[in-house]
Protein backbone atom coordinates (compact mmCIF):
# COMPACT_ATOMS: atom_id res chain seq x y z
CA UNK A 1 0.00 0.00 0.00
CA UNK A 2 1.53 3.23 -0.94
CA UNK A 3 1.22 6.25 0.65
CA UNK A 4 0.61 9.62 -1.27
CA UNK A 5 1.77 12.94 -0.48
CA UNK A 6 -1.65 14.34 0.28
CA UNK A 7 -2.67 10.74 2.48
CA UNK A 8 -2.00 10.72 6.06
CA UNK A 9 -0.06 7.41 6.91
CA UNK A 10 -2.29 4.11 7.83
CA UNK A 11 -3.44 4.10 11.47
CA UNK A 12 -2.82 0.39 12.44
CA UNK A 13 -4.15 0.84 16.16
CA UNK A 14 -7.37 2.88 15.12
CA UNK A 15 -7.00 -0.24 12.28
CA UNK A 16 -7.37 -3.33 14.62
CA UNK A 17 -10.18 -0.52 17.09
CA UNK A 18 -12.67 -0.33 14.51
CA UNK A 19 -11.96 -4.21 13.57
CA UNK A 20 -12.88 -5.10 17.30
CA UNK A 21 -16.00 -3.41 16.95
CA UNK A 22 -17.22 -6.87 15.20
CA UNK A 23 -18.14 -9.43 17.77
CA UNK A 24 -16.55 -12.81 17.00
CA UNK A 25 -16.91 -16.03 18.53
CA UNK A 26 -13.53 -17.42 20.47
CA UNK A 27 -12.13 -20.73 18.40
CA UNK A 28 -8.85 -22.83 18.81
CA UNK A 29 -7.75 -23.99 15.33
CA UNK A 30 -6.46 -27.73 15.54
CA UNK A 31 -4.40 -29.41 13.96
CA UNK A 32 -2.12 -32.75 13.75
CA UNK A 33 1.85 -33.22 13.10
CA UNK A 34 4.28 -35.67 14.25
CA UNK A 35 1.74 -37.17 16.49
CA UNK A 36 1.10 -33.76 18.29
CA UNK A 37 -1.82 -31.63 18.14
CA UNK A 38 -1.19 -28.26 17.73
CA UNK A 39 -3.85 -25.18 18.36
CA UNK A 40 -3.96 -21.43 18.16
CA UNK A 41 -6.96 -19.20 19.47
CA UNK A 42 -7.75 -17.71 16.45
CA UNK A 43 -11.63 -15.09 15.94
CA UNK A 44 -10.69 -14.98 12.06
CA UNK A 45 -13.01 -17.65 11.05
CA UNK A 46 -16.46 -17.82 9.36
CA UNK A 47 -18.69 -20.00 7.02
CA UNK A 48 -17.98 -20.05 3.70
CA UNK A 49 -20.48 -22.30 2.17
CA UNK A 50 -23.65 -24.68 2.33
CA UNK A 51 -22.79 -26.61 -1.22
CA UNK A 52 -19.90 -27.86 -0.64
CA UNK A 53 -19.78 -26.96 3.11
CA UNK A 54 -16.61 -24.94 3.44
CA UNK A 55 -15.37 -22.75 6.31
CA UNK A 56 -13.07 -20.26 6.12
CA UNK A 57 -10.26 -19.38 8.64
CA UNK A 58 -7.56 -16.59 8.58
CA UNK A 59 -3.90 -17.14 9.61
CA UNK A 60 -1.12 -14.99 10.32
CA UNK A 61 1.86 -15.86 8.11
CA UNK A 62 4.78 -15.38 10.92
CA UNK A 63 1.95 -17.88 13.24
CA UNK A 64 3.73 -21.23 13.78
CA UNK A 65 0.12 -22.76 12.71
CA UNK A 66 0.80 -21.24 9.44
CA UNK A 67 3.40 -23.38 8.31
CA UNK A 68 1.80 -26.25 10.14
CA UNK A 69 -1.04 -25.99 8.20
CA UNK A 70 0.58 -25.61 4.85
CA UNK A 71 2.19 -29.28 5.89
CA UNK A 72 -0.59 -31.09 7.02
CA UNK A 73 -3.69 -30.03 4.59
CA UNK A 74 -6.37 -30.34 7.29
CA UNK A 75 -7.81 -28.30 10.48
CA UNK A 76 -10.55 -28.40 13.07
CA UNK A 77 -12.46 -25.63 14.59
CA UNK A 78 -13.52 -25.74 18.27
CA UNK A 79 -15.68 -22.61 18.97
CA UNK A 80 -14.82 -22.44 22.84
CA UNK A 81 -18.27 -21.94 25.26
CA UNK A 82 -18.96 -19.67 28.21
CA UNK A 83 -16.56 -19.80 30.67
CA UNK A 84 -13.70 -21.27 28.50
CA UNK A 85 -11.52 -17.89 28.80
CA UNK A 86 -8.46 -20.25 30.45
CA UNK A 87 -8.60 -22.54 27.66
CA UNK A 88 -8.24 -18.92 25.00
CA UNK A 89 -5.68 -17.97 26.82
CA UNK A 90 -3.61 -21.47 26.97
CA UNK A 91 -3.97 -21.32 22.84
CA UNK A 92 -2.90 -17.81 22.63
CA UNK A 93 0.19 -18.45 25.00
CA UNK A 94 -1.31 -16.23 27.86
CA UNK A 95 -1.97 -18.46 30.23
CA UNK A 96 0.16 -19.30 33.78
CA UNK A 97 -1.56 -22.77 34.03
CA UNK A 98 -2.49 -25.34 31.72
CA UNK A 99 -6.30 -25.98 31.73
CA UNK A 100 -7.65 -29.67 31.43
CA UNK A 101 -7.72 -30.48 27.58
CA UNK A 102 -9.04 -32.80 25.91
CA UNK A 103 -9.20 -33.85 22.47
CA UNK A 104 -11.49 -35.96 20.21
CA UNK A 105 -10.93 -36.83 16.66
CA UNK A 106 -13.64 -36.62 13.80
CA UNK A 107 -12.31 -37.77 10.24
CA UNK A 108 -8.69 -37.91 12.09
CA UNK A 109 -8.88 -33.78 12.89
CA UNK A 110 -8.55 -33.06 16.06
CA UNK A 111 -11.26 -30.55 17.99
CA UNK A 112 -11.88 -30.11 21.55
CA UNK A 113 -14.01 -31.76 23.34
CA UNK A 114 -16.67 -30.35 25.80
CA UNK A 115 -17.00 -26.90 23.37
CA UNK A 116 -20.28 -25.44 21.90
CA UNK A 117 -19.30 -26.72 18.89
CA UNK A 118 -16.62 -28.16 16.40
CA UNK A 119 -15.84 -28.57 12.84
CA UNK A 120 -13.07 -30.84 11.37
CA UNK A 121 -12.40 -29.74 7.86
CA UNK A 122 -9.42 -30.37 5.33
CA UNK A 123 -7.72 -27.37 3.05
CA UNK A 124 -9.47 -26.95 -0.18
CA UNK A 125 -8.03 -23.95 -0.95
CA UNK A 126 -5.43 -21.19 0.07
CA UNK A 127 -5.31 -17.70 -0.88
CA UNK A 128 -2.58 -14.83 -0.24
CA UNK A 129 -4.31 -11.93 2.11
CA UNK A 130 -1.72 -9.54 2.83
CA UNK A 131 0.15 -10.57 6.21
CA UNK A 132 -1.96 -13.25 5.98
CA UNK A 133 -3.27 -16.55 4.51
CA UNK A 134 -6.62 -17.25 3.94
CA UNK A 135 -7.30 -21.17 4.36
CA UNK A 136 -10.59 -22.36 2.85
CA UNK A 137 -11.66 -25.71 4.49
CA UNK A 138 -13.75 -28.51 2.86
CA UNK A 139 -15.86 -29.40 5.67
CA UNK A 140 -15.64 -33.33 6.49
CA UNK A 141 -17.64 -33.42 10.69
CA UNK A 142 -19.96 -31.09 12.27
CA UNK A 143 -20.28 -31.57 16.14
CA UNK A 144 -23.05 -28.92 18.16
CA UNK A 145 -22.70 -29.48 21.55
CA UNK A 146 -25.24 -26.81 22.42
CA UNK A 147 -23.59 -24.85 24.37
CA UNK A 148 -23.35 -21.18 24.44
CA UNK A 149 -20.59 -19.58 22.86
CA UNK A 150 -17.10 -17.44 24.03
CA UNK A 151 -17.45 -13.88 22.44
CA UNK A 152 -15.12 -11.17 21.93
CA UNK A 153 -15.89 -7.66 21.66
CA UNK A 154 -13.25 -4.75 21.76
CA UNK A 155 -10.75 -6.59 23.21
CA UNK A 156 -12.70 -8.33 25.83
CA UNK A 157 -14.41 -11.81 26.18
CA UNK A 158 -18.16 -11.74 26.80
CA UNK A 159 -21.41 -13.36 27.12
CA UNK A 160 -23.94 -14.05 24.46
CA UNK A 161 -27.40 -13.73 26.32
CA UNK A 162 -30.58 -13.95 23.74
CA UNK A 163 -33.70 -11.50 23.70
CA UNK A 164 -36.66 -12.84 25.68
CA UNK A 165 -39.05 -12.24 22.16
CA UNK A 166 -39.32 -14.20 19.68
CA UNK A 167 -38.12 -12.78 16.09
CA UNK A 168 -40.72 -11.87 13.72
CA UNK A 169 -39.76 -14.67 11.58
CA UNK A 170 -38.43 -17.32 13.35
CA UNK A 171 -37.67 -19.20 10.17
CA UNK A 172 -35.23 -16.90 8.59
CA UNK A 173 -32.52 -18.47 6.79
CA UNK A 174 -29.17 -16.11 6.42
CA UNK A 175 -28.12 -18.95 4.00
CA UNK A 176 -30.55 -18.40 2.10
CA UNK A 177 -31.06 -14.34 1.73
CA UNK A 178 -30.94 -12.46 -0.79
CA UNK A 179 -31.68 -8.77 -1.52
CA UNK A 180 -32.33 -7.43 -4.99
Amino acid sequence: MSVHKNETPFDGKLFRRVMGRFTTVVTVITTETEGAVRGMTANAFMSGSLAPPLCIISIAKKARMHDTLLTTGHFGVSILAHGQEPISQHFAGQGSADPDLLFEHMDGIPVLANVSAAIAAKVAAKHDCGDHTIFIGHIVGLRDDERSPLVYHGGKYASLHHKKELPSDPAIDFWELEHE
